[in-house]
């Protein structure tokens, strides 16, 4: 094989890989798969696409070997290929908050709206929890807290949470976490619960980034 061959072939997987990263709804897909595996429909779901659009991502992320799949049944499983996916993902986010004025500034008005106080920190929230002062929330759909969660954790979805304020103690503060740092659900949740008069904060890290610290998870419901 010639040099020029060699180059060509190593840098066009590369920009395949690339490619796949360069549609925001693929790189919600991965972002919503690192918490678990999915059918299509649900991930349509989630990402306010029909299942046909959905499919067609999933297979440009497949031809990237980004994604597998298993098909149980008529029913088709997606994951992600292994974590080093989620870890590009990771690098991705952290380099374009560092070189992206534009992000930083969305992110700084849209948490500002919603969290009026700093959000907890992955060492501040486990010390915390070690002191037993605190009721720690998942707000994120039950089939991603069954797959992991921080131990611990009570799982009260978003979309559920407005109905099940009345099984909270109000003289605990509570702490409610989802994906990761740009993910809007847990934002939201803190909103909701300070509006009810809770003593609520924000998670600032997801399960991904607690279990790459070395930090406890569990499984199951």
């Amino acid at each position: 094989m010639k040099t020029q061959e060699f180059k060509e072939l190593v840098y066009q997987e590369f920009a395949l890989i690339a490619g796949a990263f360069a549609h925001p709804k693929r790189v919600e897909m991965i972002e919503i798969l690192a918490q678990g595996e999915r059918n299509v429909e649900g991930l349509a779901r989630s990402v306010s696409l029909t299942v046909a659009n959905t499919s067609r991502h999933l297979q440009l992320l497949k031809n990237a070997r980004l994604v597998k799949s298993r098909k149980v049944g008529v029913t088709v499983y997606y994951s992600l290929a292994d974590e080093q996916v989620v870890g590009c993902l990771k690098s991705l986010q952290a380099l374009a908050e560092r070189r992206s004025a534009e992000i930083r500034e969305v992110m700084h008005l849209f948490f500002k709206e919603r969290d009026s106080l700093e959000p907890l920190s992955i060492d501040e929230l486990r010390r915390r929890i070690e002191q037993e002062d605190v009721v720690l929330l998942d707000v994120r759909p039950k089939s991603e807290y069954a797959t992991a969660h921080i131990r611990g954790a009570l799982n009260m979805p978003l979309d559920e949470l407005k109905h099940k304020l009345h099984q909270l103690a109000r003289d605990r503060d509570i702490v409610a976490y989802c994906r990761g740092p740009y993910c809007v659900m847990s934002a939201e949740a803190v909103k909701l619960l300070r509006e009810a008069g809770f003593r609520a904060f924000r998670l600032e890290q997801g399960v991904y980034e607690w279990k790459a610290a070395g930090l406890p998870v569990e499984e199951g419901a």
